[in-house]
């Protein structure tokens, strides 16, 4: 099969090739600009077939499941949404809190799981689950109940299906349609099966219930939130105001009390797990071994300095430490634990030696060997070919600008690049790590979808992509800038990345926008498509602005030496490293230097404010995004990985906050805010408007009535970018 194959079914809808400025309208319209590619592409288990989901033609936000067959490079919709759930979907408020931890955004078909032996799928849809032969191509409700299930799996082997309803956990047979609960007494602050808020959010933790491989067990936890404090915060509608008593675990107060256990299917019995007297710990991962006999989870300290896997045993039902991680600052979680098939050694990842690599042990916890190592950082494992003893992982070896694919042997010898295009490459292999899906794009390049050999060689495109005049892309090509990368030093000698755009035609001084995120675990600097707030950049160069950014130290990808330079100490070095960058620009011949604007929303929101009140000479005017402004209004797990327990170091607490700064603000800014935000709390910036209102202080605001953090919706997203445009051609452009 070594042909390249554009799919007839994925070619864009084409466009009149007319040249038009790129407006912010275009931008959130469908069809998307970026094309339609696929995502969530996924390798049935047998490898007969590519399945993935799309966005509509019509709405690039309603999406169906489609599948590629390797053996005939037909590509089929497999099942259309509305065919099976007409109107808008009604999701429970669970639901909606669960997909915006996620980040989920759409309707439709989000997400769905194979069987194991590729002949089957299951994937939620309106709170139901659909059970679908692919093979016949039908389909049936397994769930067809009022209440709205969710967190809905497929076992191991395919005989039942998961969830979560009301607060309990319950499966059903697929084959009888017999239904069991797995807990009773859920409801109220008793969660079963069903991760807390700061799992959630913070350590990417989105389920609480784990099925053993051969079905014969589930372990699940049992969450009390009664420890956690009780906020009252208002969600203001466009036509009514809720108040909503939330269980929301400030920094420095309790967090959920959680429980761990197992429920054997043949005894029909529950087995809690000692988890130690200290209650006051996090519960990040929960991972069985290969033989369903031995159940591991991670537990981590309240401080975040001791990250331990425990093995608890079935049979014996004893616990031992398997691996102990012990930071000074914090330690970073991971999902890279591998056991492999000779049920004697498991791959995991640690940054013991300052930055993330791999290392083999036995099942013991004796250490045979560190396999990748160098000053530089792996991103995860993607696949491991137990025959050949390699190990495919994708990391940042030849440049922290772009993620590559990478094999290595058990043994660490003879590191290989696998992907060949310059850019970034997230990939999915398959079950047997043969063959592996490729989602690439540069910063100038929109996502091309493949099919590659393990080896990285092309065996067929899904979707090329190519932007060509028909292509909804094409129009605006004669103006697209490309922006140039390059590294300036702080006082220090550390070199920061930063990517500068600037416009086509250079005539005299220009203004300037930073656009900045710069908090942990994120990354701006990157040769990597930017979706629609890189479409953004380029509306805002196409206007003759200079479109700066810069990754501060505290970001990602540049080892833990590089992050850890914001402990305890948030707001302090990310502003003095977006200093240097302006800086830079100011001795740029076509900048304006006393115009200056910067933007960011949520940590970036914060970075907004800090540089302004800090730095008020060098940044002129700034729009703050969902910002945090005190970090004592924050949750658990996050602040205090960063900034420790505010009963222990108030002080700490007090010099990043925003407030003790705010008298200097001299520019123009502008602060919005989703009205219902529930991550960073609408008090957050209802607090500072206070506060420059009884320091006398001018400055503009924008609220969004019912919106969440991430301020969802094609409308909301062409308002607030229509805002801020606005906004910066009046105190950048137009003076």
């Amino acid at each position: 099969m070594n042909k390249l194959i554009l799919l007839a079914s994925l070619v864009l809808t084409p466009i009149t090739a007319v040249t038009e400025q790129l407006s912010i309208e275009r931008i959130h319209q469908s069809p998307a600009l970026a094309g339609s590619t696929p995502e969530k592409l996924k390798i049935s288990p047998d490898g007969k077939r590519i399945t993935f989901i799309r966005g509509k033609a019509e709405d690039y936000q309603r999406y169906d499941l489609w599948q590629y067959e390797v053996a005939s490079g037909k590509t089929e919709i497999l099942f259309d949404a509305d065919d099976l759930s007409t109107g808008e979907q009604k999701l429970s408020d669970e639901e909606k809190a669960r997909r915006e931890r996620q980040r989920q955004y759409g309707s439709g078909i989000m997400s769905y799981q194979w069987s194991a032996d590729g002949q089957a799928l299951i994937f939620p849809l309106g709170g139901d689950a659909y059970y679908a032969n692919v093979s016949t191509k039908t389909v049936r409700k397994l769930l067809d109940t009022d209440a709205f299930e969710t967190d809905i799996k497929l076992s191991p082997k395919g005989t039942f299906i998961s969830f979560v309803r009301e607060q309990n956990l319950y499966v059903i047979n697929v084959a009888t349609g017999e239904e069991t609960a797995i807990t009773a007494g859920g409801g109220g602050l008793i969660k079963y099966g069903m991760a807390e808020f700061v799992a959630q959010e913070e350590m990417s933790r989105t389920t609480g219930y784990w099925w053993s491989p051969d079905e014969s067990s589930i372990a699940f936890t049992k969450v009390d939130m009664a420890p956690v404090g009780v906020i009252t915060r208002s969600e203001i509608y466009a036509d009514s105001i809720k108040m909503i008593e939330q269980r929301y675990p400030l920094a420095g107060t309790a967090n959920v009390t959680i429980e761990l256990a197992v429920f054997k299917f043949a005894s029909k019995k529950t087995t809690w797990l000692d988890l130690g007297n200290n209650k006051d710990f996090y519960l990040p991962r929960v991972q069985w071994q290969r033989d369903s006999q031995n159940l591991t989870y991670q537990w981590q300290s309240r401080d975040q300095k001791q990250l331990v896997l425990r093995n608890y045993n079935l049979d014996s039902r004893k616990t031992s430490v398997v691996i102990t991680e012990t930071a000074n600052t914090w330690l970073n979680l991971h999902s890279d634990l591998y056991f492999l098939d000779d049920d004697a050694h498991f791959v995991w990842a640690s940054e013991r030696d300052g930055f993330k690599h791999l290392y083999l042990y036995k099942n013991t916890g004796e250490l045979v060997q560190q396999i990748t190592k160098g000053q530089w950082v792996v991103d995860q494992v993607e696949a491991i070919d137990n025959s050949t003893k390699r190990i495919y992982f994708t990391g940042r070896k030849d440049t922290p600008l772009e993620k590559h694919l990478y094999q290595v042997g058990f043994d660490g010898k003879n590191i290989q690049k696998v992907s060949q295009r310059q850019g970034f490459h997230s990939v999915s292999f398959g079950k047997d790590a043969s063959v592996y899906v490729d989602n690439f794009s540069t910063i100038n390049t929109p996502p091309q979808v493949s099919l590659h050999s393990s080896d990285g060689a092309r065996i067929t495109w899904l979707s090329e992509n190519k932007v060509t005049p028909e292509h909804a892309l094409g129009q605006y090509q004669k103006q697209w800038v490309k922006p140039s990368f390059g590294t300036l030093k702080t006082e220090e000698g550390i070199d920061l990345h930063y990517q500068l755009f600037k416009p086509r035609v250079v005539q005299g001084k220009h203004p300037v926008l930073v656009f900045t995120y710069g908090g942990p675990r994120a990354q701006v600097v990157r040769n990597r498509w930017g979706g629609k707030r890189g479409l953004l950049m380029q509306y805002f160069v196409n206007k003759g602005y200079v479109v700066f950014g810069l990754d501060n130290r505290g970001s990602n990808y540049r080892g833990k030496a590089f992050e850890d330079a914001i402990y305890r100490a948030m707001g302090s070095v990310e502003v003095d490293d977006q200093v240097t960058g302006v800086k830079y620009l100011r001795s740029l011949p076509f900048v304006d230097p006393q115009r200056i604007g910067i933007y960011g929303h949520s940590y970036g929101g914060y970075m907004v404010q800090m540089a302004m009140f800090k730095q008020p000479d060098y940044f002129q005017v700034g729009i703050s995004g969902a910002p945090v402004t005190d970090w004592g209004l924050y949750d658990t797990h996050y602040t205090e990985r960063y900034m420790g327990n505010p009963k222990e170091i108030p002080e700490a607490y007090e010099a990043s906050s925003v407030f003790p700064y705010a008298k200097n603000l001299k520019g123009d800014m502008l602060v919005y805010h989703g009205m219902a935000d529930d991550n960073v709390l609408f008090t957050h910036s209802t607090k500072l408007f206070k506060h420059l209102q009884d320091l006398s202080i001018p400055f503009e605001t924008m609220v969004y009535p019912g919106k969440k953090h991430s301020l969802r919706g094609k409308h909301t997203a062409i308002h607030l970018n229509k805002t801020m445009d606005r906004f910066f051609d009046r105190h950048l452009m137009d003076r």
